[in-house]
């Protein structure tokens, strides 16, 4: 054993996730929920994809997370509607409740979430 503490977990490239958009990865192994990212230009932010009010997945269809003008997420199963910046609620049943963020950095052009995360 090295000591050393587990490495960051390779999430995707960041010309994988669409500039203005959003993108799905599935559950990693023993995990119930998998994990989502959407990104604006260099600045992207990553989040459980899992709904505060009930755990549901946010998405309602594959990669289907933001609003029709992509400026909001919304939950497809209620209609809750959270900021991008924060995760916050802002709108629905779950307002004043925010999703999960999950700990990531960019590397050589390689989004890494920590290897934590579900």
């Amino acid at each position: 054993m090295s000591g050393e503490p587990p490495a960051w977990r390779p999430l995707c490239r960041l010309d994988d996730i669409p500039d203005g958009g959003a993108r799905e990865f599935p559950p990693s192994p023993g995990s119930y929920s998998g994990l989502f990212a959407i990104r604006r230009g260099e600045a992207v932010v990553v989040y459980e994809n899992a709904c505060p009010h009930i755990g549901v997945p946010l998405n309602w269809a594959p990669d289907r997370f933001l609003d029709a003008r992509g400026e909001h997420i919304l939950c497809g199963t209620h209609g809750a509607v959270f900021r991008i910046e924060d995760g916050m609620c802002i709108k629905g049943p779950c307002i004043g409740e925010a999703i999960a963020p999950i700990p990531f950095r960019i590397e050589d052009g390689v989004v890494l979430v920590d290897p934590d995360a579900p």
